[in-house]
């Protein structure tokens, strides 16, 4: 069977990495591709994000049986409106689409344009998916996977417990002319690895932890290392949601690693707390490659911290912090701006950045997402479609979509000063390679 994977462009590509300062490879898709093509299937794959124009003549020239979409809740409106255009070109296409928000509120694609909604890690139900439908089978019981039925969708049941290193090495040689496109600042051209699946802790503004229900999965070292020796790419970007909660898994990273001899330059997710756990792992896998962290700080004031449930303290972060610039280890830190608040509190965020000299700060608005506890009801977000539902394109942690203490127009004004502020930490970053590129003023999933 012919498969078209597309990775859909945003107005605003603020969680999808696009238009601030970094585009990444759309790793989940060539997840996908992988599973799909070991079981013989033609797969192609589009970025709509460097191709947004080429929807038309692909699916024209290639007239795939399959359109796989993926995407987070910003994503929602293309996502349906891509379907509805493959299968306005190709009535015979079927459709299926997947990623956070599917997995978390799966009805918001009960579509007419939409065959089946997988929910959770995707590889498994969508070979199912492609199996059934080159058997001619119907595509309801496969679990994982809400299916179109004559007048509802039907959830094929939950899928069984994920066998991390059963899944194929992601593949990467779909679109060969993209990847020295991708980038995060001065990264260029940048691959993703994953070495874990989930999160342990339980921020309550996030969702990334629900996805998996919770667990938290761990690839088996040599496996990772196999597939680090395939990427091409001298700089990678771990995008784990927490790859340090185990030091001596990651202590045997390190080792396995230097005995490949892979000379690579990293960029990682980590928290406070488990950096300061052992700076000798952090001082072992700088001496590897580990260039950048990604500190989600959250915020810098303790009765912040604990409604967020972050489990740490202003104190950790300022040691955190620290420690860092001892190792000679850059800070990208990431910073969420509550709608509650008012110049007084704007202000507190930019003397404590300004103070603590943070490399690269990043700001997001606090949102509701999907899975947390502030999106269990909608009647406190501003803007709704006419079904109830909110306008989730602006859901890109850039929108006010709650009420603000503040005017809305003046808050948004803070909010922009405060991204004008530091716009000159990334210009003026020191590093050989920066090359004059953007700001990325956003969080990074």
């Amino acid at each position: 069977m012919k498969v078209l994977l597309l990775y859909p462009n945003a107005k605003r590509e603020l969680i999808g990495w696009g238009d601030l300062g970094a585009i990444a490879e759309p790793l989940a898709l060539e997840y996908l591709a992988a599973g799909a093509r070991q079981d013989g299937h033609e797969v192609r794959l589009l970025d709509l994000r460097l191709h947004p124009h080429d929807l038309t003549l692909t699916l024209w020239s290639f007239e795939p049986d399959v359109v796989g979409v993926t995407g987070y809740s910003m994503h929602v409106p293309r996502m349906l409106e891509l379907c509805r255009q493959a299968k306005a070109l190709l009535p015979r296409v079927r459709t299926v689409v997947g990623g956070h928000h599917a997995t978390l509120m799966p009805e918001d694609f009960f579509e007419p344009q939409i065959d089946c909604v997988v929910s959770g890690e995707g590889v498994r139900p969508f070979r199912r998916i492609l199996q059934a439908l080159e058997a001619g089978d119907g595509l309801t019981g496969i679990p994982g996977a809400w299916a179109r039925a004559p007048d509802t969708f039907r959830f094929g049941g939950e899928a069984p417990k994920l066998d991390i290193d059963a899944l194929p090495f992601p593949d990467r040689s779909l679109v060969p002319a993209d990847r020295a496109r991708y980038f995060i600042d001065w990264m260029k051209p940048i691959a993703l690895l994953r070495t874990t699946v989930g999160c342990p802790f339980r921020c309550n503004f996030c969702s990334l932890w629900k996805i998996m229900d919770g667990r938290y999965y761990k690839r088996d070292v040599e496996r990772v290392v196999e597939e680090l020796a395939t990427i091409p790419e001298r700089y990678v970007f771990l995008v784990d949601d927490e790859p340090f909660v185990n030091p001596r898994r990651m202590w045997a990273l390190a080792e396995q690693i230097e005995a490949a001899r892979l000379e690579k330059e990293y960029f990682a997710y980590c928290r406070i707390d488990s950096f300061l756990r052992d700076l000798d792992l952090m001082r072992r896998w700088r001496d590897i490659g580990l260039r950048r962290v990604f500190f989600g700080l959250e915020a810098v004031l303790d009765h912040e911290l604990k409604d967020y449930n972050k489990r740490q303290a202003r104190e950790q972060i300022l040691q955190g912090l620290q420690a860092a610039k001892e190792l000679g280890i850059h800070v990208f830190a990431s910073f969420i701006v509550k709608p509650e608040y008012t110049p007084r509190e704007f202000d507190q965020l930019a003397t404590f950045i300004r103070e603590q000299g943070v490399d690269y700060p990043s700001f997001t608005l606090l949102t509701p997402l999907p899975g947390t506890p502030a999106c269990e009801s909608f009647e406190h977000i501003l803007e709704r479609q006419p079904n109830g539902r909110p306008h989730w394109e602006h859901f890109d942690l850039q929108h006010a979509v709650t009420r603000t203490r503040m005017p809305r127009e003046e808050f948004m004004r803070e909010y922009r000063k405060l991204q004008g502020v530091f716009s000159a930490s990334y210009r003026a970053a020191k590093h050989p390679l920066f090359q004059d590129r953007e700001p990325v003023l956003r969080v990074m999933p």
